[in-house]
């Protein structure tokens, strides 16, 4: 009998194991219903054309250029709305960003495909985004950090600034 258990406890031990990283990845909220629940209505997408000088910018916040040569954003009044991607680990993370007169608004993990971090998506981290600003190209609060999720943490601080960067941009608003 103890050995039975034995071997149904590291047979457990291991499908845990085996299956927990791929419960990390999922699509949390589909990208036309952040839009639609962003404005409330129908909008039609703008394009913004990444620069040379833009992604100049862009390098100083990334780390690396933005591997697109435009990107699609929502605007209505003083509102715009993102999707933007970054590798966390080994895979793009996407996310959805609204900014509003300088200000993040909402911040969400629209869908994860790491295996470990996905812990950003829920509210104790995306919330601590809402009402940051830039500060030259640095957000001005602090983000707390989540233990193993180091790089997915990086990745949204980094997807946060560039949308308040490309908002800046389109604005023109400092």
């Amino acid at each position: 009998m103890t050995h039975f258990l034995r071997q149904l406890t590291l047979w457990l031990a291991l499908v845990l194991t085996l299956s927990a990283p791929a419960a990390a990845r999922g699509v949390y909220l589909p990208p036309a219903e952040f839009i639609h629940s962003t404005f409330g209505q129908e909008i039609k997408p703008r394009m913004i054309w990444l620069s040379k000088e833009l992604q100049h910018g862009i390098k100083q916040i990334l780390g690396h250029p933005y591997p697109a040569l435009r990107l699609r954003y929502w605007h209505n009044g003083a509102r715009s709305a993102w999707i933007l991607e970054e590798i966390g680990k080994e895979k793009p993370i996407t996310f959805g960003i609204v900014v509003n007169q300088g200000r993040i608004e909402q911040f969400h993990v629209l869908e994860f495909r790491e295996s470990r971090g996905s812990e950003i998506r829920y509210p104790f981290f995306t919330e601590q985004f809402v009402s940051l600003r830039l500060d030259g190209l640095q957000l001005n609060g602090d983000i707390d950090g989540i233990s193993g999720a180091t790089l997915s943490v990086r990745a949204g601080k980094k997807m946060a600034r560039l949308a308040l960067y490309l908002h800046q941009q389109i604005t023109g608003a400092p």
